[in-house]
């Protein structure tokens, strides 16, 4: 009889150092041999887990027992542990196997074939499940544990980092920490600044920035950069020092809950501020918050102007075959001039009014102190509340906090049943708490802005620079300014009216560089009234 053999051990790291594989093989020959059956093929899975079934070499070897001839009649396996350690799985491929006329033998576990036999298999399999859960358990609370201690667990390091043993006295074997790997690290630096600077002026995506880093010939570990890998770098908080394990379940493929996650504080790559910030504009740019248009297009008040009659947006339309561009209403285009009595205007003159009265009636010297004068002022009043608020967010934080914690602890003592009720209800909890962080960590945001520092000379010296920039067309930098400071532009047809961030533009003047961090909101409207614009209108 002809028969496969099947060998298997769980890491990688055990197929390199250890004899098992060797020894598994030796033996299934040899019990072959006895037996007088000729082995056909061998399979030898180094480094896959049994509890599933993602394993090339076993895939392969049930989608050859299962070909019409079977090119064998057995397939040989040390223990049934090294075929799967799920009884449910293991079911239902040894049924598989059994349509296609294919046995599985264990040399170690043999069973005869009647109900008794079945039914020692199916004891066995619900013992090596149990054996393997109880296992993982005991490693992953070890890794936890050695997590907390700042020690690293992967075999992977992220890119930008690399790892540093520690030969510990105290310790079995040896340590592992991440440290920064200054080859790769500028590559990081690069990846954050293009996607918060731009390039020339022009706002870059992902793909952009993949694509900016192959045509340099910026490798990531001798493999190109892609979107997903550079939108995966970016939104991975280890680069601002918050490293995280645990936060996966690998097997069903979902985030963990957060009480679960170990961090575990590493050097930064990337500066706090400048992770958030760009975390922020991810958010803004994101399908869901900003149409995709918006970001890519050139145009420079795409998703900006409205129409202050009918509240419509004001997008691009063509005329004299494409010659003369406008910015006409939406309910206009879709409904009939009759819709809106708002007019299209031209493109190149809406575009020159609002970066003319931008500059000229913003970025002054003047209003630039009233409107420190006021958020000043502002932030005296809103002290003395912010504190009090704090103490009753934290407050409720630790409560839901406790209270969820009481909830898992009475399902894992049996207490509870983990039904659809409970799970709403851990949901819940879950979704006030997240939302109680960003209000925590809003007010702490707004107790550590930074105008209060600001001088008059900073003031004129920041204003006088972004009045350039923005006033250059040539350079590209109009749209991205007048984006990051410009919330919404009205027009009625005779008269413009635009609304800004006043925390925004007096914060991004006290940084160092100009656009270093983002502030959130704060006072809407710095600009209620252009007065001496009188609108683009003939």
């Amino acid at each position: 009889m002809a028969v496969a053999l099947y060998a298997r051990v769980s890491t990688t790291k055990q197929a390199d150092k250890d004899l098992s594989i060797p020894d598994q093989l030796r033996q299934m020959r040899d019990w072959s041999k006895r037996n007088g059956y000729s082995v056909a093929k061998e399979y030898v899975e180094p480094g896959a887990s049994a509890t599933d079934d993602r394993r090339p070499e076993f895939q392969q070897m049930i989608s050859d027992s299962t070909l019409k001839p079977s090119p064998y009649e057995a397939i040989i396996v040390h223990s049934l542990s090294r075929f799967f350690r799920d009884s449910l799985q293991f079911a239902l491929y040894e049924r598989q196997l059994k349509k296609s006329g294919v046995k599985l033998i264990s040399i170690t576990q043999q069973t005869s074939d009647d109900a008794g036999g079945e039914m020692a298999r199916k004891i066995f399999s619900m013992f090596d499940e149990y054996q393997s859960k109880e296992t993982g358990k005991h490693t992953l609370r070890a890794l936890k544990e050695n997590a907390r201690q700042g020690f690293f667990n992967g075999s992977k390091p992220p890119f930008g980092y690399k790892t540093e043993e520690l030969d510990l006295p105290a310790a079995k074997g040896k340590k592992k920490r991440l440290v920064i790997d200054e080859a790769e690290a500028p590559t990081v630096r690069r990846i954050f600044e293009l996607y918060y600077s731009g390039l020339n002026g022009c706002e870059m995506g992902c793909l952009q920035i993949a694509a900016n880093l192959d045509e340099h010939g910026v490798k990531r570990r001798g493999a190109k950069w892609t979107r997903n890998r550079v939108q995966q770098l970016l939104g991975d908080a280890a680069y601002m020092g918050d490293y995280v394990f645990n936060k996966k379940d690998m097997q069903a493929q979902q985030i963990k809950p957060e009480e679960e996650w170990v961090r575990v504080s590493i050097d930064p790559i990337i500066d706090k501020q400048v992770f958030l910030a760009v975390a922020q504009r991810r958010h803004d740019r994101s399908p869901a918050v900003t149409p995709a248009r918006v970001v890519s297009t050139p145009t420079l008040l795409t998703g900006l102007l409205r129409c202050d009659n009918c509240g419509a947006g004001m997008t691009t339309a063509t005329g004299k075959g494409g010659r003369y561009q406008y910015y006409k209403c939406n309910t206009r285009i879709g409904r009939g001039a009759g819709a809106c009595c708002t007019p299209a205007v031209p493109m190149q003159k809406m575009d020159d009014l609002v970066l003319a009265a931008f500059a000229d009636k913003v970025l002054t010297p003047e209003r630039l102190r009233a409107m420190l004068q006021e958020m000043k002022q502002h932030l005296k009043q809103a002290a003395s509340g912010q504190d009090e608020t704090l103490r009753t967010l934290k407050k409720e934080l630790v409560e839901l906090e406790t209270a969820t914690n009481r909830l898992y602890e009475a399902v894992e003592k049996g207490l509870l049943p983990m039904d659809d009720t409970l799970k709403g209800r851990a949901q819940k909890l879950k979704a006030r708490r997240e939302a109680l962080l960003i209000e925590v960590a809003g007010t702490n945001r707004m107790k550590e802005l930074p105008v209060t520092m600001l001088s008059a000379r900073q003031l004129d010296t920041f204003g006088t620079a972004l009045r350039a920039r923005v006033l250059d067309r040539t350079a590209g930098f109009s749209k991205r300014y007048l984006r990051e400071f410009v919330s919404e532009i009205r027009f009625d047809g005779k008269r413009i009216v635009m609304r800004g961030k006043k925390a925004v533009l007096l914060a991004a003047a006290a940084q160092k560089e100009m656009g270093t961090t983002r502030v959130p909101r704060s006072e809407p409207n710095w600009l209620l009234n252009l007065g001496s614009n009188q609108g683009p209108t003939d």
